[in-house]
């Protein structure tokens, strides 16, 4: 009986890794709930008001929650989709005309662990799941997404809350157009 090396095997299951950790990814960025049918880009806004993220139900530190929150702004602020941006009780947004209100809600979190990362680069894995709905001054829903961030590989675990911002970022830019200036 012929015995394989050691090497052969953690490189298989590296790999295998690898294309397993790929295919959720993809996965996660198809819609997976829209509140009303809506063709990519089809939303028009001016400004978003982006809400504190809720973890009501899931033990999540200070930190990470506001983290998260920073990472979002910084992203969507990057988008150029909308003219203001808005945070969580900011009162000047109660007068744009087409405004758009973000809520964030964690759905599930999974702590990793760093060294874990280091040494095996397979193991440790942060995950964060959160549902997104944009919806209109009126609370009328516009928008429904459950989007993930993660850190895999290398990083510590608030690159996971990098990634969610990158991935808000993106539901943006695919969802929304910029609405139309009144007057110049």
């Amino acid at each position: 009986m012929r015995r394989v090396p050691v090497t052969t095997i953690f490189v298989f299951s590296l790999i295998a890794s690898l294309l397993a950790d790929g295919l959720p990814l993809r996965a996660q960025s198809q819609p997976q709930k829209a509140a009303t049918p809506q063709a990519s880009g089809s939303l028009k806004a001016s400004a978003i008001q982006i809400q504190q993220i809720q973890a009501n139900e899931v033990k999540l530190s200070a930190e990470f929650q506001m983290a998260l929150y920073e990472n979002v702004i910084e992203e969507v602020s990057k988008t150029n989709k909308f003219e203001h941006v808005y945070r969580d009780g900011d009162r000047n947004a109660a007068d744009a005309s087409d405004l758009v209100i973000l809520h964030s809600t964690v759905t599930g979190f999974k702590q990793g662990s760093g060294m874990a990362r280091q040494v095996t680069t397979v193991a440790g894995a942060t995950d964060i799941k959160v549902h997104l709905q944009f919806t209109d001054k009126n609370g009328k829903s516009l928008l429904e997404r459950d989007v993930d961030g993660r850190v895999r590989f290398f990083g510590e675990n608030l690159r996971a809350t990098y990634d969610f911002g990158k991935k808000v970022a993106g539901v943006v830019r695919q969802n929304f157009t910029m609405a139309s200036r009144a007057s110049q």
